[in-house]
């Protein structure tokens, strides 16, 4: 399994198109959480982000918030942010344009929101091109740190590890709210809220197109 945990710059102005990174004025992080809401992991993660007075962004499939549109709410109602990552979870690289925009036109029907994060980061400027015009008009999120939490093979130290040593003001932070990054996820959110929160960083949601 290949992945970068820190987004290197090359990439970051070949998908220019793209947010990776938010202004660094302030020491502020943007966590995210890509895949749920899942009844138990998303509920723990409400959880912790409250012990911190923490507001984060999840990137949701409109599968997972057609079955738990009362976690889809509770996200909500607790000042966090949303954001369209697919009805079905489909890798951009392995559809043709139409199946993957219908897919999120789908998602759309359930998530209401102008921010949209590809799911495996995998998207072809075609896409790009087409979810940033009408009708969609979407801003388009990347990250500039991975967790990796989704990697069975690391572990969860490793995971928090990731975060820490390559987090900086203006990052845009990747956790799972699913299942199976969930023993790694646990320990690693708890752990880089408090050390953050320690060294005076607040932790903000990414703001929607107006």
């Amino acid at each position: 399994m290949f992945y970068l945990v820190k987004t290197p710059w090359w990439l970051r102005f070949i998908y220019r198109k793209c947010v990776w990174l938010m202004p660094a004025s302030e020491k502020v992080l943007y966590l995210t959480f890509d895949d749920g809401p899942h009844p138990v992991v998303t509920n723990f993660v409400l959880e912790e982000l409250r012990k911190f007075n923490a507001k984060a962004s999840f990137f949701c499939i409109g599968k997972n918030v057609q079955a738990h549109p009362e976690l889809y709410q509770r996200i909500q109602e607790e000042g966090h942010g949303i954001g369209n990552h697919s009805f079905s979870h489909l890798n951009g690289w392995n559809v043709n344009d139409a199946d993957y925009l219908e897919d999120i036109a789908k998602a759309s029907k359930h998530i209401n929101s102008s921010l949209f994060r590809p799911p495996y980061g995998k998207i072809t400027f075609s896409q790009i091109k087409k979810l940033t015009k009408e009708p969609f008009n979407f801003r388009l999120i990347m990250w500039s740190v991975l967790s990796a939490d989704f990697n069975v093979k690391i572990s969860a130290e490793q995971c928090l590890q990731h975060v820490i040593q390559n987090s900086k003001a203006g990052s845009i932070i990747v956790f799972h709210d699913s299942e199976k990054a969930f023993d790694r996820m646990r320990y690693a959110l708890p752990g880089m809220l408090k050390y953050f929160y320690e060294k005076g960083y607040r932790f903000e949601k990414l703001e929607e197109v107006p």
